[in-house]
């Protein structure tokens, strides 16, 4: 499978991105593909390489360019709880300075330069997100209402916006909420936010989870909940992107 790091022109610079995308020359779906906040590594390469195996040209960019290159942290090979809180000290000064303007302008440059690539076929693509990359995901596809067919975000903040953020979308919506990070009741107040905005969505709690429960490369992971996250996810992007195609299998492992 043909991967590559792409150089992605933004009004700040230039944005480093992971690319994943089937053999041959068919043109296939796009789908940007948000990381947690821990960024690109190889827990993330690999959901890509996944999910470019089902007929998706996915790119992964790097959010927190402005500060450098990714790894812009150097990371341990396992985020335990003991290493958690150290990471996360470094992180937060980045998340607070993404701000909504910058990750606006950000996301207009990465939907145009797969409108540009020569493996993306023409049309709407989805957009998907983990933890705060979740939150990324809705405010593009609420911004790009004409652009953007699907959004998913997986143990991320995908309401932290507020209802009027649901307004703009008309993209089919999925959010997998992990165990620890939503309650019933918040879920529920969610959800009809969601649908007071008409939004097409499904929104569910994963059972037993904790926050980061896709992340092979941290404690929170849940295999049965990536399993999960998969059968939500390729059907999702089936019927928005590939209209009559059907749905698709989840990978059998993981």
């Amino acid at each position: 499978m043909p991967t590559e790091t792409l150089h992605i022109p933004t009004a700040d610079g230039r944005a480093d991105a992971f690319a994943a995308h089937p053999d041959g020359d068919e043109r296939h779906p796009g789908v940007l593909m948000y990381p947690d906040g821990f960024g690109i590594r190889p827990v993330l390469r690999e959901l890509a390489r996944e999910l470019a195996g089902h007929g998706y040209y996915v790119l992964v960019p790097h959010p927190f360019y402005r500060h450098g290159p990714a790894p812009v942290l150097e990371l341990p090979a396992h985020i335990g709880e003991e290493e958690r809180p150290a990471v996360f000290a470094r992180l937060m000064p980045m998340i607070e300075a993404h701000t909504v303007e910058r990750a606006l302008s950000d996301a207009h440059a990465y939907l145009d330069f797969l409108a540009t690539r020569p493996e993306v076929a023409p049309g709407p693509v989805a957009v998907t997100g983990y933890c705060i990359g979740g939150l990324l995901a809705v405010r593009t596809a609420a911004a790009h209402p004409g652009r953007v067919a699907a959004v998913a975000g997986f143990h991320g903040p995908g309401g932290a916006a507020g209802p009027e953020l649901f307004s703009g979308l008309t993209a089919q919506v999925h959010f997998g909420h992990a165990e620890g990070d939503l309650t019933p009741e918040a879920l529920a107040g969610l959800n009809q936010s969601l649908d007071a905005a008409g939004v097409d969505h499904t929104s569910e709690i994963y059972p037993g989870t904790v926050h980061g429960f896709t992340m092979s490369d941290t404690d929170a992971f849940d295999p049965a909940a990536l399993r999960l996250h998969w059968e939500r996810l390729l059907p999702l992007l089936a019927r928005t992107l590939r209209p009559g195609g059907g749905g698709a299998a989840a990978p059998a492992s993981g």
